[in-house]
Order: C-alpha cells, then structure tokens, then sequence
C-alpha cells in the first residue's frame, strides 16, 4: 500500500512538471475535472458528425470511430506537445460543408473530398511554419472573416431544418424554400429539444447537447420506429462496409484540380480563421497570453489543428479543429496539457460504442446543430458598422454563404463587392496588394469556369 502511495505521488510530481500544472496555479483534480467537463459538452460531435456524412454516402459506423480517432489523436497532441487546454474535433462546421456543399450540392466523390481535406491540412501546416498564416491574416479584411463564419452558422440552419422537413422545397414558382409541417414528430422534437438546450444553457449545464440527444433519441425509440437498437459495443474498425472502406482512399490528384481548388481554399480559409479565432478566444480566458498578446505555443497549436486535418483525410474523416467548447474546461479550471489529454483518454473510449450512433435520429441531432449555427450569429455583434464597406461586405459574404450552399461563393462575392466598394468609395488607402490578389485570384476562378 505504501509503495502505491509512493508510486501516485511520483506519477503526480511527473505530470506536474511536465505540465507545469502547479506553476499555472492548478491542480490534478482540478485539470482532470476540466477534461471530463470539456469532453461532455463536446461529446456530442461524435454523433452529429457521423449523422451528418452518412447523408452523403459516407458509412456511419467507419466515421463514427474515424470522429472518436481524430478527437482522441488531436486533444492528445494538443496536450502533451503544445500543452495547452484545448481539445480538437471534427469541426461540425466543416463537416456540414463536406457533407452537403462537396459531396452532394457539387458531386465530389468521397476519395477527392478526403484529399481535399489532406491536402488543406497540409497547406495550413506549411503556411504556419512559413509565415504565410500570419501574412494571409494581416491581409484579409476583419469583415470578410467575420461574415465567413456568420455564413457557416446561417448554412447549419439551413443544413438542420431541411433535413427535419421545417424547411422543404417549394415545387412551385415562387420562392425556392417554403414551410413544411410544424406538428411532425421530427419537427417537435428538434425544437422542443433547442429550447432545452436554450434553458440549460443559461442555467449553465455544461452538458446540455448532449443530455438533449440523449432525451431525444430515448423518445425517438419508445415512438418511432425507425430507430432501433443495435447493440452496445463493437470492436472498432475504419472498413466501410459499403464502399470496401475509407482508410487510405484518399484521391490527393484529384483534389489538386482546378475545379476542386476553390473548395481547398475554402476550406483552408475557414480553418484559418476558426482557429485563429477559438485559441484566441479560449487561451485568453485561460490567461495563456503573453506580453504581446500571441498565444502562448501558438505556431505549434496551429500545427496540432493542421496536422489533425491531414489525419482526417487518411482515416476518413471531415477536417478537424479546435472546439469552442474547450472554454467549459477553461472555466472549470482548466489551464494545461493535462486537460487535453483527459479528453483525448475519454474519447479513446468511445471508440468502443459505435453501435449507440445508430440509435440517434437525425432530429435528434438537429437541435445542437442549430444551436451552434446561432452561436456562430453571435459574431455580428463584432461586426464594425462605422465601416460600411467592411461590414456590408462581409454580411453579402455571408447571406451568400447559405443561399449557395458554397463557403467559396460567398467569400469570392464578398471579397468583389468590398474592392469595388473602396475603390467607389475613394477608400483605396484601406485596400493593400494581399487583398486586391485574393480578390482577383476568386473571380478568376470564377470566370474561367474551374470553380464548383
């Protein structure tokens, strides 16, 4: 007994030094509950993802452990290389524009989408060692980036609506969309569930998206019959039954032709700026900031977001990212590595219940699907209105965004209407080289008929 106690306390003064935890202020209890606090709020991403890409052909159960791999993968060397308290995921953003804008919108078969995913990653990754990363940031305008992800949240609740039937086609000759029936199962479910999530949430359950799937998806089998249970566990694998399996089948050629760049760019943009902005947002509530303002470690968890985006390509998953949701482990305590590296152990775990996936309805997934879609509206508040141009540019970018179905088109129409605007505007001191080329190289694209 007395050499495990020996034992424990050695193991507790190696991570303590490893980590720094003592030096940052923290604990081990501390840091652990901080894991546990930030894998619950974004546990739900293994379903939500899952759910959506077998939409698109991609098979739920090698996607279900391909999620679970590249969140385990990406929180653990976000933990124990850069060793900052932020866990990595598929971004449910990018997923929704893998899914619905790639593959179906555009009809990228699944090897080229993946290669896309690879070869974004291995940009990002080259642009942060370079240089590059910062270059693009100083030179793309705040509004633009800012509308990009207003568009995104504005494409997730077009992506969630349409799927329960809220929203339908319109057959007729009016406008495109119209309402569909309200009084449905799906329909009541998803939102009775957001307004769970909305009560909870300012309640401040860390857990809410998923405490609501669970509820829903508990109705759904007690009254729908299309959900059925098929078991507990499984022993995890990455073969696609249907497609003979993921792992690997990337198509990098395919991805690196004309009229599959735009979407590289895209995707590359988004994750730009997606990173950029949650390390920010998260590093600076954890105080993990220096003098000047740059995240402590940042090149590297740049790196650790990138080369988690190359991983998904090979095994067969959408691009990965930080998660916003890392800011409930920061608040619960949370100030190092160890955080990180507790939610990559748990969602090593998760690697085993693949079968529960198929137990969750889409409308069971809507309703946090939708709710981080309105989270990401919050950034209109950021928006600089004393800067018309700016500002009105970007919210076309977005509004374009969701009424293309196209990340690319948005930003490419975005970036026209705002070097017009200055120009007109006499505001040619606020453009530089970095803009005008970006701009030009999109419309380029566009003209020349390689975009999708």
């Amino acid at each position: 007994m007395q050499q495990l106690q020996q034992r424990l306390k050695a193991t507790q003064h190696s991570l303590d030094r490893w980590f720094s935890i003592s030096q940052l202020g923290s604990s081990l209890r501390q840091e652990i509950t901080a894991g546990m606090t930030t894998f619950l709020t974004m546990v739900y991403s293994i379903v939500v993802v899952p759910d959506m890409l077998s939409s698109a052909g991609f098979d739920r159960g090698a996607i279900f452990i391909a999620t679970c791999l590249i969140s385990a993968c990406g929180s653990l060397l976000m933990g124990l290389w850069v060793k900052l308290p932020m866990a990595i995921g598929c971004a449910i953003s990018l997923s929704a524009f893998t899914a619905f804008s790639l593959v179906l919108e555009r009809g990228m078969s699944i090897p080229v989408v993946l290669g896309a995913v690879f070869v974004m990653g291995l940009l990002f990754t080259l642009m942060t060692q370079t240089g590059i990363r910062q270059w693009l940031l100083n030179h793309l305008p705040l509004g633009i980036a800012q509308g990009t992800g207003i568009g995104i949240g504005l494409f997730l609740l077009l992506i969630a609506t349409s799927r329960i039937g809220l929203v339908v086609s319109d057959p007729g000759a009016g406008l495109p969309l119209s309402l569909g029936e309200l009084t449905t199962f799906p329909v009541v479910m998803t939102l009775g569930g957001l307004a769970t999530i909305f009560g909870l949430a300012q309640r401040r359950v860390n857990c809410s998206l998923l405490l609501v799937m669970v509820g829903i998806s508990l109705l759904g089998l007690l009254f729908d019959p299309d959900v059925t249970f098929q078991g507990w566990v499984a022993w995890p694998t990455l073969s696609d039954t249907a497609q003979g399996g993921l792992f690997g089948t990337l198509d990098i050629v395919g991805a690196l032709s004309p009229k599959v760049l735009p979407s590289v760019f895209a995707l590359l943009l988004t994750a730009i700026f997606d990173a950029t902005g949650t390390l920010r947002v998260v590093a600076g509530q954890a105080n993990l900031l220096d003098s000047d303002g740059q995240i402590i470690n940042g090149d590297k968890a740049f790196i650790a977001d990138s080369v988690s985006s190359m991983l998904s390509g090979i095994v067969g998953a959408p691009p990965a990212a930080v998660y916003i949701e890392s800011a409930t482990g920061v608040m619960a305590g949370g100030r190092t590595g160890l955080t990180a590296v507790v939610v990559g152990l748990l969602f090593l775990l998760m690697l085993f219940l693949s079968p529960l996936s198929y137990l969750v309805p889409s409308y069971a997934t809507a309703p946090p699907l939708m709710y981080v879609g309105l989270l990401m509206l919050r950034q209109v508040t950021q928006l600089n209105f004393k800067d018309s141009v700016d500002t009105l540019s970007g919210l076309v970018c977005a509004v374009f965004i969701m009424l293309s179905c196209n990340v690319v088109t948005g930003i490419t129409i975005g970036f026209g209407c705002l070097v017009v605007g200055r120009l007109i505007a006499g505001e040619q001191d606020k453009l530089n080289s970095g803009t005008i080329l970006i701009a030009l190289l999109l419309w380029l694209f566009y003209a020349g008929g390689w975009a999708i």
